[in-house]
């Protein structure tokens, strides 16, 4: 199975003391967002998780410590950088610190594990279609030959969206096309391979490939390890992705980017935040007497008896 720790909120920028701590135990709680009181436990081993993905817009704080799990495990990292400044992303580096952050990471765990994230793409009076092609192009040079490829999609027009970015220009089909050939152009003159991912349309003629951000040949080539041939399920409507086990809780990422899904309003984030205890095994608050606390499936997604390194995987 994999494990992600970064769908439903930012884990590695706000809660990596836990993150260290669940790995340190071996275990971890997930609370389901659906049904509050049902409770998994996923068993947090080389022998249950096939492979770790991270997912963040910020991994300084875990960058002194994360050797603990990728000295364990088999990893990817998802690193999402955007044209965007604090009017949109308040929490988050700006993009040129956030691009020195993720050549430090290179370093830890080489460019082939991690994917540079340019999602969402919006258009507002201030982001214009001009703005994202001059911003695009001065990302792509600097992480030329230190990312493995760069995802995007376009923004999902939430109802939410109404409010929290009233600015927010819908996207008509002739937008996506001039910002699709302006992305594959410039990945293209740099030599970024360029996908989508919950996007759907066709964009090949622009060298975009319609790929998932998280599939199973993706995290193999990054591991040198060799999955089975599983369909990939994804996660929503137009996502390619192979299914993982998110451990993370909605309504918790401070970062306050107002386009996030994750998140209802920033206040309850806050709210939430002040149940969050770094020793529990839940990431916010504590099993409650009428939980029901299930084991949860671990099914491996390697191919049997696959060779990598010096060792040879018995399942």
């Amino acid at each position: 199975m994999i494990i992600n720790t970064g769908a439903r909120t930012d884990t590695v920028q706000y809660f990596t003391p836990w993150l260290l701590n669940r790995f340190k135990e071996g275990y971890v709680l997930s609370r389901n967002p659906l049904f509050p009181n049902k409770v998994t436990r996923y068993e947090l081993t080389p022998e249950k998780v096939d492979c770790v993905e991270f997912c963040s817009k910020n991994y300084r704080p875990i960058l002194k410590d994360l050797h603990q799990i990728t000295d364990r495990f088999h990893t990817h990292f998802q690193y999402t950088i955007t044209a965007y400044g604090k009017d949109i992303e308040p929490g988050v580096p700006d993009i040129d610190a956030s691009i020195d952050t993720l050549l430090e990471l290179e370093k830890q765990v080489g460019k082939e594990r991690i994917c540079w994230r340019y999602d969402p793409v919006l258009l507002t009076p201030k982001y214009t279609i001009d703005v994202h092609m001059e911003t695009f192009d001065h990302m792509a040079s600097r992480l030329a030959g230190h990312v493995d490829r760069c995802v995007f999609s376009f923004v999902e027009m939430y109802k939410k969206l109404e409010v929290n970015m009233p600015e927010l220009v819908p996207l008509r089909a002739e937008e996506k096309e001039t910002l699709a050939e302006g992305l594959g152009r410039i990945a293209g003159k740099y030599g970024i391979p360029i996908q989508t991912c919950g996007t759907n349309g066709d964009y090949t003629r622009y060298g975009i490939q319609p790929s998932g951000c998280v599939t199973l040949q993706m995290l193999g080539q990054a591991n040198g390890i060799v999955f089975r041939s599983l369909k990939h399920k994804g996660m929503r409507e137009g996502c390619h992705c192979m299914e993982s086990r998110d451990i993370g809780a909605y309504d918790t990422c401070l970062n306050g980017c107002r386009y996030c899904y994750a998140n209802k309003d920033h206040k309850k984030a806050v709210d939430n935040f002040r149940l969050h205890d770094p020793s529990s095994p839940l990431l916010l608050g504590h099993l409650k007497a009428d939980d029901e606390v299930r084991q949860g499936a671990q099914k491996s997604f390697l191919e049997k008896d696959a060779i990598y390194g010096q060792e040879r995987l018995i399942l």
